[in-house]
């Protein structure tokens, strides 16, 4: 049960993001930038990011959801989703998006978490200024939009079905409110 009065058909973010249409607009552009917009990372490679940082926070909501959204990206690769969850490092993904993983994760622990060393292996595998740095803003909005879900208590799917319906609407549709349907996970 939600610590404040949310709609109950409204799951994990999109309850709070329809209390809260002032805030939600801004949110959902950040989302939409950050995951969407132009960017040599593939929009698979940003929603891993989201996804890993979101496992790494136990948010139930939103690893599930944008891991679907890197799914369908990859063509439906669920299980390629569930192996990076699980260890990064020995999924099969470039080396470069291991490094910026690595980052990912030192910034969900705390960004002075970050070394030098982590950023060197970053740039050694190809990784840009520009890619690092939106990876580490990805990984510190995350962490915001995790505890924005868990920290409100809100309620989750437990059919994964409704997970990669969601992550093709996320994929293929974005971020943005439409009038036609509720506001979408960030």
């Amino acid at each position: 049960m939600a610590h404040i009065e949310l709609s109950k058909e409204l799951p994990g973010i999109t309850g709070p993001l329809a209390f809260s249409p002032e805030t939600a607009s801004p949110l959902l552009s950040l989302a939409e930038i950050l995951l969407r917009g132009p960017n040599t990372l593939t929009s698979a490679e940003r929603e891993m990011i989201a996804t890993y940082v979101s496992s790494q926070n136990d948010c139930c909501f939103c690893q599930l959801s944008h891991g679907a959204a890197a799914a369908e990206h990859l063509g439906g690769d669920y299980a390629l989703i569930d192996r990076l969850k699980q260890n990064f490092e020995t999924a099969e993904i470039s080396e470069k998006m291991k490094a910026l993983l690595a980052v990912a994760g030192k910034v969900q622990k705390g960004g002075k978490q970050v070394t030098a060393a982590d950023i060197a292996r970053a740039r050694e595998q190809g990784a840009t200024d520009k890619e690092i740095h939106d990876t580490v803003l990805i990984a510190a909005a995350f962490c915001m939009y995790n505890r924005y879900v868990d920290g409100l208590g809100t309620w989750q799917p437990s059919d994964p079905e409704q997970y990669r319906e969601m992550g093709k609407r996320l994929a293929h549709e974005g971020y943005k409110r439409r009038e036609s349907r509720p506001v979408e996970a960030a």
